[in-house]
């Protein structure tokens, strides 16, 4: 009796301790989060909590999800429950600025055509009509929205990226400010509309042009300007020729006032050599360069060295009016593996296309973060200015040697910035200093955002779009990327410093790579075996069929001669033909003895696994609150004392 009442008090006493606990672990334990995930895809980086602390008004996020599609596909389940944990956090560091409304909207519901007002992407999950959402829609209280259509399971990585861009727009709903500092005709030519006499694209605006003018405000700045408007927040400088130290002197100023800037210099501007100068006569020199700024900045650039690449090169005609050839022209080329894409303005970017592109490189004693975003393939060499500006592309690919690749096309560069010059440089005789004109600082106060490219001839329509008439209408086809490449950096400096400090994160998608590399090792053995076991069951079926039709051996008939329909079997064939069968059977059973043996190691470590998810985990979160609160009592004991 005394026995079963300590066996009863027993169980009672740790019924009592796994209740207290979980209070305790309720109570004292709620907000604790440890984050042992690789890339720590469940901690907010300070750029989403800078945004967050910033926010003056409430921001309303609107999630539209599905249930049916987490039942269907478990991975967007998974997904799911990411998107709502990381809502959550914003809604906590927020102070009660992000506000956040969870909705399932059924097929053919009120909530479903809310959905769709929102313009929200509805999925068709089956062949019954009914659409499944997965959408994020956010307001303000001047009933501005953005929204995330649907979240695709190839984002994810950059969730935080696309909900802290969407609460920065919100708080912010003005159109970003552009200025652009360029000597291409950027918005259209005049002359060469004149010279084509309407027929083509001549003299049209870049199709990179009125892509930035669709999400921004655009100021162009001229190329011998003083100052740059302080209302602008990115300045890009593309392909802006022979600028003056004033000019410079601005850029610079710009600079190291916070500004963010977006340089493309050029050994060879394919568009500008294509552009009609006012004498009719081609240019003999398109190269820019922002030299002096460079190297105050830790960055080289070669304006005397073009980069050529045999993966991707475009395939051009070349050669005579009696030998014309399609040639690889490797100066100009498409790059695919060479984009960044754990970068988020390039990670869903597949191909852009470069033409005569220089390269960049961070100056060796340099104290800048050198980021590349655009590179060339490992095939990519260098090739003398002096070859492109009149190119024969036979002649050109005949010398190209690949070597010392790849190299950079186009860079991110961070950190705290020198001016490029003492003080502001004197004027030429002709010319005064603004009004506005602002002081003089010699650094920049934090960390300078920009980005740098080596080819400006990615703005240029001939290598992104085919531009083809359309009853009267100019249409644009894009082969390649490179407006949304140009845009979206442009977009991510406009967002400020949070944004531009996201970077790709891992998802919530992390598969056991020990049990995949298992499956696959057992998949190839077994693969293997089942050839082999292929093989020999040819082997024995053509023997077999010999042997039935009293084939060689039976009646004395050769190869080439018609088996008889009525041949008989003799002993030694039965015999042959039951030793075959026998064969095949122990072949089989080997084969499922040798699946049966390599799977079983999977089996033993995917136990393995179980049993530390379900029982180590739980018994050291166990014996963590137990010590904490042993120390809580020992603090209480000491504090009465």
């Amino acid at each position: 009796m005394r026995r079963l009442t300590f066996s009863v008090l027993g169980v009672l006493a740790a019924a009592a301790i796994a209740i207290g606990i979980n209070m305790f672990a309720d109570a004292r334990l709620a907000n604790v989060q440890v984050d042992l995930t690789q890339g720590h895809i469940y901690t907010l980086s300070s750029g989403t909590r800078q945004v967050l602390a910033d926010l003056k008004e409430p921001v309303t996020l609107r999630l539209f999800y599905s249930r049916q599609l987490g039942s269907t596909v478990p991975t967007y389940g998974t997904y799911a429950d990411h998107v709502r944990e990381m809502l959550r956090d914003y809604a906590s560091i927020s102070n009660g600025k992000v506000r956040l409304e969870f909705y399932d909207p059924e097929p053919f519901s009120d909530t479903e055509d809310r959905a769709m007002a929102y313009g929200l992407q509805g999925v068709p999950l089956d062949q019954g009509g009914s659409q499944i959402y997965f959408g994020l829609a956010g307001s303000n209280l001047e009933d501005d929205e953005r929204t995330i259509p649907f979240f695709q399971a190839e984002r994810e990585r950059f969730l935080e990226y696309d909900l802290t861009k969407l609460v920065y727009d919100l708080s912010n709903p003005k159109r970003p400010v552009i200025g652009v500092m360029s000597s291409l005709p950027l918005d259209g030519d005049p002359r060469s509309m004149m010279m084509t006499q309407g027929r083509g694209p001549g003299g049209q605006p870049y199709a990179s042009s009125v892509l930035l003018r669709q999400t921004n405000t655009v100021k162009n700045v001229p190329v011998d300007a003083q100052v740059i408007d302080p209302d602008i927040q990115v300045l890009l400088v593309a392909e802006a020729q022979n600028l003056s130290p004033a000019t410079l002197y601005a850029i610079d100023q710009f600079v190291m006032r916070g500004g963010k800037l977006m340089a493309m210099v050029d050994p060879w501007s394919e568009a500008l050599a294509a552009t009609p100068s006012p004498t009719g006569m081609p240019p003999s020199d398109t190269h820019s360069d922002l030299k002096q700024l460079f190297d105050a900045w830790g960055i080289v650039f070669d304006p005397a060295k073009v980069v050529g690449d045999l993966t991707g090169a475009w395939r051009v005609r070349a050669g005579g009016n009696d030998q014309v050839q399609a040639v690889d022209y490797v100066a100009w080329f498409n790059i695919r593996d060479g984009i960044n894409h754990d970068d988020p303005a390039t990670a869903d970017l597949q191909q852009v296309t470069v033409a005569s592109s220089g390269f960049l490189s961070k100056a060796p004693n340099a104290t800048i973060d050198f980021t590349p975003i655009l590179s060339s393939s490992d095939r990519s060499g260098l090739i003398p200015l002096d070859q492109i500006k009149t190119p024969d592309p036979a002649k050109v690919l005949a010398g190209f040697k690949p070597e010392g690749g790849p190299r950079v096309i186009a860079a991110r560069v961070h950190g705290v910035l020198k001016s490029a010059f003492s003080g502001p440089p004197p004027l030429q005789a002709d010319q005064k200093r603004p009004d506005n004109f602002p002081a003089y600082k010699a650094q920049t106060d934090g960390p300078a955002n920009m980005v740098v490219a080596a080819d400006s001839d990615i703005l240029a329509d001939r290598y992104w779009v085919r531009v083809a008439d359309f009853f009267g209408q100019q249409t644009a086809t894009p082969f390649s990327d490179n407006g949304p490449f140009v845009a979206n950096l442009i977009g991510t400096l406009a967002g400020g410093d949070a944004l531009i400090g996201l970077r790709s994160r891992g998802d919530t998608n992390r598969p056991f790579t020990l049990v995949a590399a298992m499956q696959s090792e057992a998949e190839a053995q077994f693969r293997q075996t089942q050839q082999a076991l292929q093989q020999h069951l040819d082997d024995v079926e053509k023997q077999l069929q010999t042997l039935r039709s009293g084939g060689a051996g039976a009646s004395g008939a050769g190869p080439g001669d018609n088996a008889k329909p009525d041949a008989v079997i003799t002993p030694e064939q039965r015999a042959a033909i039951d030793a075959a069968r026998q064969d095949v059977l122990e072949t089989r059973q080997k084969l499922r003895a040798v699946q049966l043996e390599l799977n079983r190691d999977i089996s033993h470590l995917e136990t393995e696994m179980r049993i530390f998810t379900i029982v180590l985990v739980p018994a050291l979160m166990t014996v963590l609150a137990i010590g904490m609160g042993i120390l809580q009592r020992r603090r209480r004991a000491r504090t009465r004392r």
